[in-house]
């Protein structure tokens, strides 16, 4: 456990206090870092909105609500809330009047008193992003963040909705604080799968010798979702698939497979090492973007027994609207490592199941030494990393089956993180928040990321801009997206993994 009286006290201000990521995300992630000694003994946590609460008490019992409905420790939700509701208050506070910032500063001032030790200051963002440029600019102009050591302001995605704006968006937050004080939040690297990634390739001698294109055929991954756009239509239709799921999480992850061994865990080290990916991939031209890239937008059918609408039939989209709800995509790294090894993506809305999983096909062994009869089922080996629902990660190899006939038969190995550990594994947010707390970098995108992750699907959102979609909607609910997905992947004599689920008996 940690020694939470040793931490220095935390104050964290939580723009958008009253919101639905507050409310499902962010509370239930600090209350189980609470329960679980990873919260400062002295911490006070600030929410900042438009909505009126009679009371803080009536906020705390808000916040009570979506820790008993969405928190991994719900069935334990009383357990510490008392004293957790205490660190909880509320201020309805317009964030475009400087009488906000001021407020803040005397809560702060405030605190420092009181505890005689000034605290470490967080700033969460979680409000539209077209809000966070003005925050950052108040927050600076009341010098709420001079001290570079003890103040932080986190971002959620997107950051930025092109190259451009990226940019623009870096140049304004470098001219007021220090990249030291920025943390660019991307949920999926707080899951433990993907932090296991690490582990398993650098802590693993049987692992890092092969991991390279003398033994590895090509990479695969897939992250997609039984859900429409739900309540999002007016978000999703200035971001699209390309912008909403690949350019940030899906690009993280190639950087997670395919970056060198760091000389250390030091945050930088390990993002450097991710830059050195995304400047490696191999940038595709405009006129060339339909050979390495497909998209799709979901129709009105059914899924899971569920008549459900198109997107161009959902909330707050355009009838006409050409964005993208489905994208594959075919990415090369070219450097000595990867040389000539595909990275397939795929992601979208409405498939056939929600899983995210990353695959290593490795080439075949030869088998010259078998009879005939043995290859009939002859599978290569292949690594999947199943990030989620399952969280999971399996081998498959060859093995002869039982009889008198050497006859082989793919199987695998599994290891599950259900099965080999007691009790749930922390949520994504909570690993994060931790981090920002303690000042931890490691899991957060710098500046040059952002821009090199744009920069790798520039020419295909220029390309899909300038040459809109003649064939949306292309792909059913319950599907695995658009024919053209699979045409992607089949013209180079492969096709897309997916996975039985695991046996739980």
């Amino acid at each position: 456990m940690a020694n939470t009286t040793s931490m220095k006290p935390a104050m964290l201000f939580i723009f958008g206090g009253s919101g639905d990521l507050t409310n499902r995300k962010l509370i239930p992630a600090l209350y189980n870092l609470y329960l679980d000694n990873y919260l400062p003994a002295q911490t006070l946590i600030t929410g900042i909105g438009r909505t009126a609460f009679a009371s803080h008490d009536e906020y705390r019992a808000k916040l009570l609500e979506g820790i008993r409905e969405f928190s991994r420790k719900r069935d334990n939700a009383e357990a510490g809330w008392v004293s957790f509701a205490a660190m909880l208050q509320y201020f309805e506070l317009d964030l475009k009047e400087d009488s906000t910032y001021e407020k803040i500063g005397g809560l702060i001032t405030e605190q420092t008193k009181r505890l005689n030790n000034a605290p470490n200051v967080i700033f969460y963002l979680a409000v539209a992003p077209q809000l966070a440029p003005m925050i950052a600019q108040k927050l600076a102009q009341h010098g709420l963040c001079d001290d570079p050591e003890s103040s932080r302001i986190v971002f959620e995605k997107p950051f930025g909705s092109d190259l451009p704006s990226a940019k623009e968006l870096n140049k304004l937050l470098g001219g007021l604080f220090e990249e030291q004080q920025i943390y660019r939040i991307d949920h999926y690297l707080g899951k433990e799968t993907v932090q296991n990634i690490l582990a398993f390739r650098f802590a693993n001698a049987l692992f890092e010798p092969i991991w390279n294109n003398n033994y590895i055929d090509h990479v695969q991954i897939t992250a997609a979702e039984t859900v429409g756009v739900e309540d999002r239509g007016a978000y999703y239709e200035q971001a699209g698939a390309l912008r909403d799921m690949v350019q940030n999480h899906v690009l993280q992850l190639i950087c997670m497979i395919a970056m060198e061994p760091p000389t250390s865990f030091g945050a930088d080290e390990i993002r450097n090492k991710k830059v050195d990916v995304l400047h490696a991939i191999r940038k595709i031209a405009r006129e060339e973007a339909h050979a390495h890239a497909v998209r799709g937008q979901y129709s009105a059918g059914w899924i899971k027994g569920k008549e459900v609408a198109g997107y161009r039939q959902e909330k707050n989209v355009n009838e006409q609207s050409p964005v993208e709800t489905f994208v594959a995509a075919k990415f090369h790294v070219d450097n000595w490592r990867w040389r000539d090894v595909p990275f397939y993506v795929r992601t979208g809305k409405y498939l056939h199941e929600k899983t995210t999983i990353i695959s290593i096909q490795f080439k075949e062994a030869p088998g010259y030494s078998f009879p005939a009869e043995a290859a009939e089922t002859w599978r290569p080996n292949r690594l999947t990393i199943s990030i989620q629902p399952e969280m999971d990660i399996r081998l498959r190899f060859q093995a002869k089956r039982p009889g008198p006939e050497m006859i082989l038969n793919p199987v695998d190995m599994v290891f599950s993180y259900a099965q080999a550990y007691d009790g749930k594994e922390p949520e994504a947010y909570e690993t994060l928040l931790e981090d920002v707390i303690s000042g931890n970098q490691t899991l957060f995108m710098r500046a040059d990321q952002v821009e090199a992750s744009w920069q790798v699907i520039s020419p295909i959102l220029e390309a899909w801009q300038n040459r809109p979609p003649v064939d949306f909607p292309n792909y059913a609910p319950d599907s695995w997206g658009p024919e053209d997905a699979e045409a992607l992947i089949a013209k180079d004599g492969r096709h897309w993994t997916t996975l039985p689920p695991v046996n739980k008996d």
